[in-house]
Parts: C-alpha cells; sequence; structure tokens
C-alpha cells in the first residue's frame, strides 16, 4: 500500500506545486480543467485552475492536489486537521526542506531535537498547507529491536 497525500486549493494549486517543486524536486505533472468534458460550462478563470498536479515525494508515492470549483458547490476549508510529514534522510536535508517550505509561512515549531529522539519542526507554509519534518536520529526499527533485546534479556 502507498500514501499519497491529496491537497485542495482555490485557484493556485499549480503555483503551490511549482513552490513545492522547487524545494522536493521531481517532475510536476499539470492537468487543466479545460482539459475535462464539460469545460465549456466554467468561466475562464475556473477552466484555468488545476484539475489534478502532483509530484513524486517518494518510491511509488505523489503529493497531489487540485483546485475547487465554487461554480460546482466545492469549497475550501484550511485547518490545522491534516498536515504532510516528511522524513528526509539527513539532518541536513531536513533543514533545507524546513527552511525552503516555511518561507512566507508561519513556524509553529523550529527544527530541533525532541526528547523522543528525533529532530523535528512544524508549520504552515505561504499556502496555508501544514507540515511536519522529522529527521529520525535513531531508527524506530533499532529502538524496536533494541527494546526486544532488552527485554528477552531480561527474562
Amino acid at each position: 500500500m502507498k500514501l499519497n497525500p491529496y491537497l485542495n486549493f482555490y485557484g493556485n494549486a499549480e503555483e503551490a506545486f511549482r513552490f513545492y517543486q522547487s524545494i522536493l524536486g521531481g517532475e510536476l505533472r499539470v492537468m487543466k480543467m479545460d482539459d475535462a468534458p464539460g469545460a465549456d460550462k466554467l468561466s475562464e478563470a475556473e477552466r484555468n485552475m488545476a484539475m489534478h498536479v502532483s509530484i513524486p515525494i517518494g518510491d511509488g508515492q505523489f503529493l497531489m492536489a487540485s483546485d475547487c470549483l465554487e461554480s460546482q458547490g466545492q469549497q475550501l476549508t484550511f485547518g490545522n486537521n491534516n498536515y504532510i510529514a516528511l522524513s528526509p534522510d539527513s539532518r541536513d536535508e531536513a533543514d533545507r526542506i524546513f527552511n525552503g517550505l516555511s518561507a512566507g509561512g508561519e513556524v509553529e515549531m523550529p527544527m530541533a531535537d525532541m526528547f523522543w529522539g528525533d529532530y523535528f519542526g512544524s508549520f504552515k507554509d505561504k499556502y496555508g498547507v501544514y507540515w511536519m519534518i522529522m529527521y529520525e536520529t535513531t531508527p524506530a526499527a533499532t529502538n524496536v529491536s533494541e527494546e526486544a533485546g532488552q527485554l528477552y534479556e531480561s527474562q
């Protein structure tokens, strides 16, 4: 199973994803509402909105989005009920991604070593999307196997 976070925007999905691509890399794919059947019934502004945008974010995984169409009864509500959590392969990469994506946004928690062992930070980007960046200083599998070994030795 693969997880592909999907975001909604109102008219700036492509702009947001060009920004994300500038930090995260990958090939940006964009399909406009004008490419869909029935697009002739949409306003000029809505025809130019993104029907689907995506960039790769991992092995067969993608960050995806589209623009909401008010004419179709779609409403966009931003909130902190969803975060995109990225786990880079290094501390330097965590800093690079955090600094890049948080530019122009609101930092909730700056990157710092946390009591649970990870290097972690969170923010809302300039498009209203919430992110968590976490570099695992001790991989979870190592923690689990160490705990299992300690439990076995104590018996």
